[in-house]
């Protein structure tokens, strides 16, 4: 392994790091304000953190150099993308925030880490084959929340549990937009417009059915300051930094991490403690995480692991 492999792994890896443990901030920071507030103000964080990352970026441009490793794009299909991605990621941060408060750190990080089993299923019916590895991994999630969620002797999904699966789905739904206009648009200007979109979405809902109030925002000032210019701002530019020259499927494999980080976050951080039964269901889940993300020997055409 060479240092540039070495360097990028460690530069996904480090996204990684900051996304697991997020889902700690997201914990604390409901001690303090609504979900909508906390995604709200962190989005417009995270937003306004990416405007000099794009106003170095179009330096580098103007200079000469780095002109072809990222996509301009027009302007129309980047407003396009950024609004639909701001439109689903508003949706499922905030099934993710206001499931946070009903589950465990853990748990949530797990459930969430369910998109990258759910993409390729989603696939299917856009024409993008799913082959019998998929389909093992997809049984092994299945019994792994059932191990995971199932904790009361019935087939009942917690509240927690079932917002947090639905945020996942959503996610799904905002990676396949997000590939689909990957190679049109610019990366960074993408994010940053798809914050400002969540952010407005959600300070909306805030307005609506929360009353929210500027001490509590200040008091809650560490977490939202993590989940705004770490977790938004600094981890995606990592994550576009580090998949440049990376296989996909090996860097969806060191960005799928986070799911082990957030349980491990909450185990140091906030003394959250997994019964042995949850225990199988987190391992379970992960093993699927591993399976669908392993390279395939001949990839179909077209076809994109993210």
């Amino acid at each position: 392994m060479n240092k540039f492999v070495i360097r990028q792994s460690l530069l996904l890896l480090l996204a990684a790091l900051i996304w697991g443990v997020a889902f700690v901030a997201q914990s604390v920071g409901m001690d303090y304000v609504e979900p909508f507030t906390f995604n709200a103000v962190r989005s417009l964080i995270g937003g306004v953190t990416l405007l000099p990352c794009i106003a170095l970026l179009g330096r580098v441009r103007k200079s000469g150099e780095d002109k072809s490793s990222r996509p301009e794009g027009d302007r129309r299909s980047l407003w396009i993308a950024g609004i639909t991605c701001g439109v689903l990621l508003c949706i499922a941060t905030n099934f993710q925030q206001i499931g946070i408060q009903y589950t465990t750190v853990g748990k949530s990080g797990f459930i969430t880490a369910m998109y990258i089993v759910i993409v390729p299923i989603l696939g299917l019916f856009i024409g993008k084959k799913a082959g019998v590895r998929v389909w093992c991994a997809v049984a092994l999630a299945v019994a792994g929340l059932y191990f995971l969620c199932m904790t009361g002797g019935g087939l009942t999904l917690q509240k927690g549990d079932v917002l947090t699966l639905l945020c996942a789905f959503t996610f799904s739904f905002h990676i396949l937009t997000v590939d689909h206009f990957a190679e049109r648009v610019d990366g960074v200007k993408l994010s940053c417009i798809q914050f400002f979109v969540s952010g407005t979405l959600s300070a909306i809902a805030m307005f609506v059915w929360e009353e929210p109030h500027l001490e509590q925002i200040l008091a809650a000032w560490l977490p939202i300051l993590y989940a705004g210019v770490l977790s938004c701002g600094v981890a995606y530019t990592l994550q576009i930094i580090g998949q440049r020259g990376m296989n996909p499927a090996v860097a969806s494999l060191l960005l799928s991490m986070e799911s082990v980080i957030s349980v491990l976050a909450g185990w140091v951080l906030l003394k959250q403690k997994l019964t042995g039964r949850e225990l199988v269901g987190c391992v379970l889940m992960f093993l699927a995480i591993i399976l669908v993300q392993l390279p395939q020997k001949s990839p179909q055409v077209g076809e994109k692991m993210n």
